[in-house]
């Protein structure tokens, strides 16, 4: 995680009178802050969020998919309210895999709300634990066979859209660019939701990712280590 790279849009919160809402987020969340389950609709990731309001710096997220944990973090800003760190459990695969990321504001919320609330950008993120994400490939004759957890897909690469095990709601299609790149295109509803490249090295050893988030303009770009 320490070769992650963040450009686009900050991420914009807002904590105040007993409601969370992530303006950022596509689609914008909007629920209770009182430590239940509240359900959202449309975000492929996660269809509850449980937000609590630990203190006057600290609030508590849960995120679930059909029930299952898929993301848990503690977000604390600092005393003068310039920086906030990210305390993160992640469940994509067997292995729960634990960090820490740091954000600097880029804007106060309004008046009255809680200290989280206004725009931050994300500056780095690390792995606190041995595991990390893992995406398992297999080459076919004609396409390739990709799992991440609970996560997967048997695509061809033909450009046309396949099912994703585990998301029924997405569909992913595959390109070769070159000898050594692949694009995917992930769609929900007939809409595309995000490009990734993904670039093996001249060694074989690692693979270089960016991926680009359409609906909200970011781009992310991170290194993979091959396993042995």
């Amino acid at each position: 995680m320490d070769t992650l790279q963040f450009f686009g849009l900050p991420e914009e919160y807002v904590l105040k009178e007993g409601r969370y809402r992530c303006l950022s987020c596509v689609p914008k969340v909007d629920v209770k802050a009182d430590g239940s389950e509240q359900r959202v609709i449309g975000n492929p990731r996660f269809d509850t969020i449980a937000v609590r309001e630990l203190d006057a710096s600290s609030v508590d997220f849960t995120f679930k998919k059909e029930g299952k944990p898929t993301f848990a973090c503690t977000e604390t800003v600092s005393p003068d309210g310039n920086t906030m760190t990210e305390e993160f459990t992640e469940t994509p695969t067997l292995q729960k895999v634990t960090g820490h990321a740091m954000f600097v504001r880029v804007s106060k919320g309004p008046v009255g709300s809680h200290v989280l609330s206004g725009s931050w950008q994300m500056r780095t993120v690390r792995n606190t634990s041995i595991a990390g994400p893992i995406t398992t490939y297999q080459v076919t004759s004609d396409g390739l066979k990709a799992s991440a957890g609970a996560v997967s897909f048997d695509a061809r690469f033909d450009g046309k859209g396949y099912p994703i095990q585990g998301d029924p709601s997405q569909t992913v299609s595959l390109k070769l660019i070159g000898d050594d790149t692949i694009e995917e295109t992930y769609k929900q509803d007939g809409k595309v939701l995000r490009v990734t490249l993904t670039t093996v090295s001249k060694d074989g050893k690692s693979i270089r990712v960016e991926s680009i988030d359409k609906q909200r303009g970011a781009t992310m770009k991170y290194t993979a280590e091959r396993r042995p």
